[in-house]
């Protein structure tokens, strides 16, 4: 049987042990706040999916940290990603390591050291953007391989999601200044918790054969709450890439109702990437110019935003060889782009990319 620790027993960690329980994996979930756990058992997980499972191992992370385990899951804060995910390969490495998004704060303390004890070990390092991993991009990705819309002209993605929906799932928090959240420097704010835009953006760019991006020009709403919470309600990136197309990533935690989207222009038509484009409702969507247009609609519930995650981790298990979409390069190369938009906006100038560390990784 697959054995998977979950370090964090917040949202995430309850959605992803929902999933895993699904393919009847068993599963230690771990948390150093006692009152989180009794959460997880007599809220968060039985309010969601009916009932409580009693198969989950519930514990502080020092009762489980030298058990042997074939997945690990970090989905605590992201100041600690790194920290935590260096402990987790030294004490009993895993074949799997996934770390929730975004992969660390934007000082990357710590990012060369995991680089080189992911290889030491042999444990494969992924990051948790699950967008990359569900049917409706599966779809539109295709397109994107095809060159079905003709020569690229422009890309743009946008996550604005007011960050209500988000404390609504953490009831016990009043606000951005009780979590990372409230704090750019330790990978909340838009830029670090809507940061699916910048790594969509990223996917697609590569699909579609752009290269990466090599320059960011950035603006940033910034937010002082005073005692140090200062975070970003709004991010505005214009950016190049290496074949030098430009193209716009916006990402806020103000706007109401959400918009999660992505559009490929091209010279002969457009592919459009939409979460939640209505409620319970993924598309997908292909324009070429004279022809009828083709839509995907693919009906989902919240749980199915992390069912493809969990389908991934398992056909890696069963084929370490094959490429993931969610790899360390690709979470690394995604951190590359928030540290540059915040020395660009902070600094009033265009700023090159510096991929040091994704190099390293890939």
């Amino acid at each position: 049987m697959t054995r998977v620790k979950i370090y964090g027993a917040g949202s995430i960690g309850n959605h992803l042990a929902h999933g895993c329980r699904e393919h009847d994996w068993a599963v230690t979930m771990c948390d150093t706040d006692p009152a989180a756990l009794e959460r997880t058992r007599t809220s968060i997980y039985p309010e969601r999916y009916g009932a409580w499972d009693d198969a989950i191992r519930l514990c502080a992370p020092s009762e489980a940290a030298r058990d042997a385990a074939d997945v690990v899951i970090i989905g605590t804060p992201p100041d600690t990603h790194v920290p935590l995910a260096l402990q987790v390969l030294d004490d009993a490495p895993p074949r799997l390591l996934l770390i929730e998004k975004p992969l660390c704060a934007p000082d990357l303390d710590g990012c060369a050291r995991l680089v080189t004890r992911a290889a030491e070990t042999g444990t494969r390092v992924l990051v948790g953007y699950n967008h990359r991993v569900t049917e409706h991009t599966r779809i539109a990705a295709e397109w994107a391989r095809e060159a079905s819309t003709g020569a690229p002209t422009t890309l743009r993605a946008r996550f604005r999601e007011h960050w209500g929906g988000i404390f609504g799932a953490h009831p016990w928090l009043s606000g951005p200044a009780d979590t990372y959240l409230g704090y750019t420097s330790r990978g909340g704010g838009a830029l670090g918790e809507h940061s699916h835009a910048i790594n969509l953006w990223q996917y697609f760019a590569g699909l579609a054969g752009l290269g990466r991006i090599t320059e960011v020009g950035a603006m940033l709403d910034e937010v002082d709450l005073g005692d140090g919470v200062v975070y970003d309600r709004v991010a505005q990136l214009s950016v190049r890439t290496e074949s030098g197309i430009i193209g716009t990533i916006v990402q806020d935690v103000v706007t109401q109702p959400a918009e999660k989207w992505l559009r490929l222009e091209g010279e002969r038509g457009n592919l459009t990437w939409q979460a939640n484009a209505e409620p319970g409702v993924d598309l997908a969507r292909l324009v070429v110019h004279g022809e009828q247009p083709v839509e995907h609609r693919v009906q989902k519930t919240r749980p199915d935003d992390f069912r493809g995650e969990i389908v991934h981790l398992a056909a890696l298990l069963e084929d370490p060889a094959q490429p993931s979409p969610l790899s360390l390069t690709h979470g690394l190369e995604t951190m590359a782009v928030i540290v540059a938009a915040l020395e660009s906006a902070r600094g009033g100038r265009r700023v090159p990319v510096n991929y040091e560390p994704a190099a390293r990784a890939g």
